[in-house]
C-alpha cells in the first residue's frame, strides 16, 4: 500500500487531490466526512446535489460551516482558491471545474449516465459507486473513457472492490482464481420498501436502495461487474446462492471445480456464512510443490484453495480509489471487454397490463444475475432499462420480462448507450 505516503506527500507539499462529488445520500455523507476529517492531502471541493439542502448538510456534518451555493464556473473557481466547499445542482460545473477526480456516489442510473459521459467528455476521472450503471452499459463507458485517455473505475470499499483486490492478490501469488464469492446475511426477493422501512429508518438510509439489498437486485448488479472484470460468469441464473451458516473456508467442498472451470471461473453469493459481511474467492494452483506449501500453510489438501476479506468497508475506502486513480492511473474494477453477466428483470408480483414497473428495490421487480449471451439469445430485459416501462400483457410472479413484454418511454439516454453498447459489442438485440 503506497496510497497513504503519497497522499502525505501532496499534503505536505500544499497541493492536495482536489474531488467533486455527485450525490449526498447516505453514502456520500460518509465519503464527505471521511475526505474533510481523515485523508491528508486530498480536499473535497464541491458537492452537486439536486437537493442544495442535502448537499450542504453533508459538508455540515463533516464540520464545515463556511458552504458557498455557486453556479457558475468562476463561483467554483473562487470557492476551490478560497478552499471553500461548495455545492450546486449544476453537474456541469463539476466537469469543466479544475478538480482531479469525480466521484458518483449517486445510484441513479439514467442520471449516472450522464454526469459520466460528461466527466469523460470533458477529460475527468470518474470513480463509481455506481453499479447499476456499471452493470447496465459499464463496458461501453469503459470504452469511451479509454478513447478519451482517462479512468472510469468502481471503487474499493464495496464487495466489487473488494473482491477484484483480492482477486489481484491470489493472482499476484500464482493461483488461479475460479470463483468470486460475496456473502450475505438476508435473501428473499419479495421484500419491498414497507417491509424494509423499519430497518430503514433506524440507520438513515433509503428504504428503495435498504430493499435492492434484501431482494437480490444490488448483489446481481455487484457479482455481475465483477463478472464483468474477472471474465467470469455464473453457474445458473440467479447464482446458487448457497445457505451455508459455518465458514467460508467450508465452501471449498460446496463447489465443482470442472464446473468452474467450464465456465471460466464464475460469480456467486452465499447466505449466512462467516466472517461476514465479507468477501471471498476459491482459487486452484497447478503446481503440486505449491500444492505442498499451501497445506503447510493451513489452507487445506486442495484441490480449491480459500481467500477472504471478513469485512467491507465502503465509504471508508473511497479516497484510496480516487488516491489509486489520480497518483498511480491504477483503477480498481473495469470491465475487460463486453458484458459477461447482465442483470434481468424479473416480476417480484403479478404483473396487469398498463402496469408501469417502478425503481429498483420497489415493489414491482428485482433483479437476476443471468449469463449475458442467455439474456441476449432469450431478449430479458435488463433490470437497468425496466423503471418507467409499461407492462403489455400478464405476468406471474417470478416470470422474466424481455423486450417484448414492455413499452419504453420516450427518449432515455440510458436506452440509447445499451442499443449503442450492445452494438459495440455485435451483440444487438
Amino acid at each position: 500500500m503506497i496510497y497513504d505516503r503519497l497522499l502525505r506527500e501532496r499534503a505536505a507539499a500544499g497541493t492536495p487531490i482536489r474531488v467533486g462529488m455527485f450525490g449526498a445520500g447516505f453514502m456520500a455523507r460518509g465519503i464527505a466526512n471521511q475526505i474533510v476529517n481523515s485523508v491528508p492531502g486530498m480536499v473535497l471541493s464541491v458537492i452537486c446535489n439536486r437537493s442544495l439542502d442535502k448537499a450542504r448538510r453533508a459538508f455540515e456534518i463533516a464540520g464545515h460551516t463556511e458552504i458557498v451555493e455557486v453556479a457558475d464556473d468562476a463561483g467554483l473557481a473562487a470557492c476551490m482558491a478560497a478552499g471553500i466547499p461548495a455545492i450546486t445542482q449544476d453537474p456541469l460545473l463539476l466537469c469543466r471545474g479544475d478538480l482531479d477526480c469525480l466521484v458518483d456516489a449517486t445510484g441513479a442510473i439514467d442520471y449516472g449516465a450522464m454526469i459520466t459521459l460528461a466527466a469523460i467528455e470533458h477529460g475527468k476521472d470518474m470513480v463509481s459507486l455506481n453499479a447499476e450503471l456499471d452493470g447496465t452499459v459499464g463496458p461501453l463507458l469503459k470504452r469511451r473513457a479509454d478513447a478519451a485517455g482517462v479512468i472510469f473505475t468502481g471503487s474499493d470499499g464495496d464487495q466489487p472492490g473488494v473482491q477484484m483486490n483480492l482477486v489481484r492478490f491470489v493472482r499476484s501469488i500464482g493461483l488461479t482464481p475460479l470463483l468470486c464469492g460475496n456473502i450475505k446475511g438476508l435473501q428473499d426477493p419479495y421484500r419491498n420498501p414497507t417491509t424494509q422501512e423499519g430497518f430503514a429508518r433506524k440507520w438513515g438510509q433509503d428504504p428503495a436502495m435498504v430493499t435492492s439489498f434484501a431482494d437480490g437486485t444490488k448483489i446481481s448488479f455487484e457479482q455481475a461487474i465483477v463478472a464483468n472484470a474477472t471474465g467470469m460468469s455464473v453457474l445458473q441464473r440467479g447464482m446458487t446462492g448457497i445457505n451455508h451458516p459455518g465458514h467460508v473456508d467450508e465452501l471449498t467442498q460446496h463447489y465443482d471445480i470442472e464446473a468452474l472451470r467450464a465456465c471460466g471461473g464464475a460469480v456467486d453469493y452465499t447466505v449466512g456464512s462467516k466472517p461476514g459481511p465479507g468477501v471471498f474467492v476459491l482459487a486452484t494452483h497447478d503446481d503440486p510443490k505449491q500444492r505442498h506449501y499451501l497445506n503447510l500453510y493451513k489452507l487445506g489438501e486442495g484441490p480449491l484453495y480459500s481467500f477472504y476479506t471478513p469485512y467491507h468497508l465502503c465509504h471508508f475506502e473511497v479516497p484510496i480509489s480516487v488516491a489509486r486513480v489520480v497518483l498511480c492511473r491504477d483503477p480498481v474494477l473495469q470491465p475487460l471487454a463486453g458484458p459477461r453477466v447482465d442483470v434481468v428483470t424479473t416480476a417480484k408480483v403479478a404483473l396487469a397490463p398498463g402496469d408501469v414497473i417502478d425503481g429498483l428495490g420497489g415493489y414491482k421487480t428485482y433483479g437476476q444475475a443471468e449469463r449475458h449471451e442467455v439474456a441476449r439469445s432469450q431478449r430479458l430485459l435488463p433490470i437497468g432499462l425496466a423503471e418507467g416501462c409499461i407492462v403489455k400483457h400478464p405476468l406471474p410472479r417470478d416470470a422474466v420480462l424481455t423486450y417484448d413484454d414492455v413499452e419504453f418511454p420516450a427518449e432515455r439516454l440510458i436506452d440509447r448507450l445499451r442499443a449503442e453498447q450492445d452494438a459495440m459489442f455485435e451483440m444487438a438485440l
